[in-house]
């Protein structure tokens, strides 16, 4: 009866043991329970996305140094004589002569002149109620502005005879042309940019000194890509990049009367024309008695 008993407690144990073994080695998968990882993004053969600075804070290029103002004194090359009774306003020289505009109430004029003798070969008067400023010769044509007249007077170059006037809202300083364009000033730091048919503004631009606008532009000339100004009431000549306004030198002529002293009265430096066949380039003033021919010394530099 024991024995019986033991092998039956001895069978029932060996098939708890095979059950549980079973259940231990089913099929069931197991629970992973470590959190999931984010998922990466897929990265290209050649490395990882290139990072891209937001705009505000890319570094800004460093700023444009500007090149030095050139300073230039002056060397006398010529003398010739000039009426001492010309109130000159605009001065060009073309083909061998000189034209020049003259100023004041009751003796503006318009003249063609010779410069070894400084004699008028051709003249025409304005009307007493126009005080003639700056000429310029362009194509076949001598357009001279009038100061506070409103109006701008086109003349044949070769007859002289008045060809149109038009109208002209600002005052009327200095006039050049740049072979497209006429460039004018009114007394302000501001270069005008003109259709040369209409004398429309087509832009406009202000000149600077470094930071300081250059104000009294008065009597102009084109040389070389360049717009040679005179300042009123002083002995200096700007030279302007028409481009941005920039003064990128300045022509001291201090003294240069005194050279061949006046025994009459005269007034202030204005008048500048240049010879682009033979590179020669004159001033002259109102109511001065000499015309100068001078060549242009680099003294150095000052800031930009």
């Amino acid at each position: 009866m024991i024995s019986f008993r033991t092998a039956l407690l001895s069978a029932l144990v060996a098939l708890l043991v095979a059950s549980s073994l079973i259940g231990c080695t089913g099929t069931s998968a197991p629970v992973d329970e470590r959190p999931a990882e984010a998922e990466k993004p897929l990265e290209s053969p050649s490395g990882p996305p290139p990072v891209v600075q937001p705009e505000e804070s890319r570094p800004s290029p460093p700023p444009a140094v500007p090149e030095p103002v050139r300073l230039y004194t002056y060397e006398v090359v010529n003398a010739y004589p000039h009426d001492d009774g010309a109130y000159t306003q605009g001065l060009v020289f073309e083909n061998g002569f000189l034209y020049e505009g003259t100023g004041l109430y009751g003796k503006s004029s318009l003249r063609k002149v010779d410069l070894e003798t400084g004699n008028v070969l051709l003249s025409r008067d304005l009307t007493a109620d126009r005080f003639g400023e700056g000429i310029t010769v362009y194509l076949d044509r001598i357009v001279q502005l009038t100061w506070q007249s409103k109006v701008a007077l086109a003349w044949d170059k070769n007859s002289f005879e008045l060809v149109r006037e038009l109208p002209y809202p600002r005052d009327g300083w200095g006039i050049t042309h740049d072979g497209s364009r006429l460039i004018a000033s009114d007394g302000t730091s501001t270069l005008y940019f003109l259709d040369t048919e209409t004398l429309a503004i087509t832009g406009q631009v202000e000149v600077r000194d470094g930071d300081t606008p250059v104000y009294r532009l008065n009597e102009l000339e084109f040389i070389d890509g360049r717009v040679f100004a005179n300042v009123w009431i002083t002995e200096k000549i700007a030279i302007i990049d028409p481009g941005s306004g920039r003064v990128t030198g300045w022509v001291d002529l201090s003294r240069l009367l005194a050279s061949r002293p006046s025994g009459k009265p005269v007034d202030v430096m204005n008048g500048i024309a240049y010879d682009a066949v033979n590179k020669r380039l004159f001033v002259t003033g109102k109511l001065w008695p000499w015309l100068f021919e001078i060549k242009l010394v680099e003294q150095g530099s000052g800031p930009g």
